[in-house]
């Protein structure tokens, strides 16, 4: 273990940028897509009377029981 430890300091190479940039664009693109989906899915209790924000675009479900959104 000990030796492990020197390699990773004596190396002293650091993690690459392309891989932290993948994690935050990817972080970034859940956010967004998640937060996309939770809108656009039935409201959770408490929400029913809150409107859909205007950058949120309007997904229609294939669901024919489902009643429209009120937008």
């Amino acid at each position: 273990m000990n030796y492990l430890l020197e390699t990773a300091v004596v190396s002293g190479r650091q993690f690459p940028l392309a891989f932290t940039a993948v994690y935050i664009v990817g972080f970034i693109a859940a956010v967004g897509i998640g937060s996309i989906a939770w809108y656009n899915s039935k409201r959770p209790p408490g929400w029913e009377d809150r409107e859909r924000p205007d950058f949120i675009p309007n997904v229609k479900s294939d669901d024919k029981s489902e009643k429209p959104p009120k937008s």
